[in-house]
């Protein structure tokens, strides 16, 4: 399957394994990219640029196929040493970044000019045409239904795809609900250019993480997420548990008085808990509505090769069968 993704990142099949705290390390960017997708190493899960760029080469070990970085921009006050991890980046022979969080235009000319192609993750189409102004290469458009951060708007995919399709002229894949080949080739009737999964992901052999975290995803239902920090304007979307139940209770107890300090507990430094150690009920974590769509743990390999294949079926066989 040729799409304007695959020919911009020299990639097989237009699939990405989104960047995920805690997750996004060599063993599975180079799973999916070995199985003909992009991977994708989460760069601010390394501690130091010299730990990413350690981390790139053990993926440059595993994999002679293109992957990526995700670079998250955080709105912090003592903010990681970003310019080191674009040199890392750059250093490390990397091509293709995933941007995502604050507008990352300051760090654009450094990675542009060493042929990096830049995908800028947006949960509005306003996000996303601001990216095509400041010269991403490509959007990944997350709609409502993704976990981790929605954005402020709550504009599911199925009208935030086709708005976006109408505005944009750069390449775009759909992020949040993407889980399987009804979910790509519906995409692509919307007028994206391929997915970004990153909860499948989790659930996958390959995913470096504790298989409490890939069994509560599989026993997870679509009704099993919750959206906190809401009051904030800093929403998350979260796989329900007590330490959720514990926060929003805060949150409708202080209402608008709430700050992240009543909060920080249950949501800062919990990630190395919940994907390392297993303790899942640690604090909160990101996880989509997509959970009830969920029911194996493959290798990156069998889930993309399946994907596929029951994509043409469904092109081939149901759509095109529709028009007879």
């Amino acid at each position: 399957m040729k799409t304007r993704i695959t020919e911009l990142l020299d990639i097989k099949h237009p699939i990405i394994q989104g960047g995920m705290h805690y997750v996004g390390f060599a063993e599975l960017a180079a799973a999916v990219s070995n199985a003909g997708g992009l991977g994708i190493i989460t760069a601010l899960t390394q501690k130091t640029p010299d730990d990413l760029r350690r981390e790139i080469e053990r993926c440059k070990g595993m994999t002679d196929q293109p992957f990526g970085v995700n670079l998250t921009f955080l709105p912090t006050v003592s903010a990681p040493d970003y310019p080191g991890y674009v040199d890392a980046i750059v250093e490390g022979g990397v091509k293709i970044v995933e941007t995502a969080g604050r507008n990352p235009q300051a760090y654009l000319p450094g990675l542009k000019d060493a042929g990096v192609k830049i995908i800028h993750k947006c949960t509005s189409v306003r996000h996303a045409l601001k990216a095509e102004k400041i010269g991403c290469d490509a959007a990944s458009v997350d709609g409502f239904e993704c976990g981790g951060h929605p954005g402020e708007d709550d504009i599911p995919n199925m009208i935030l795809l086709p708005r976006a399709a109408e505005e944009l002229t750069i390449p775009f894949v759909a992020s949040g609900g993407m889980a399987d080949a009804r979910s790509l080739v519906a995409s692509l009737a919307l007028g994206a250019d391929g997915i970004n999964m990153g909860t499948r992901f989790i659930a996958t052999q390959e995913a470096p993480v504790h298989e409490n975290v890939k069994q509560a995803i599989l026993a997870a239902n679509e009704l099993d997420t919750r959206l906190v920090m809401r009051p904030l304007r800093n929403t998350e979307r979260v796989l329900y548990n007590p330490a959720v139940e514990r926060l929003m209770e805060k949150e409708a107890s202080l209402g608008k008085n709430i700050t992240f300090e009543d909060i920080i507990d249950d949501v800062a430094g919990v990630y190395p808990k919940v994907m390392m150690d297993g303790d899942v009920d640690a604090g909160v974590w990101s996880c989509g509505m997509v959970a009830g769509l969920i029911h194996d743990i493959p290798t990156c390999k069998a889930l993309i090769d399946r994907i596929m294949s029951e994509a043409t079926v469904i092109i081939r066989n149901r759509l095109e069968g529709l028009l007879k």
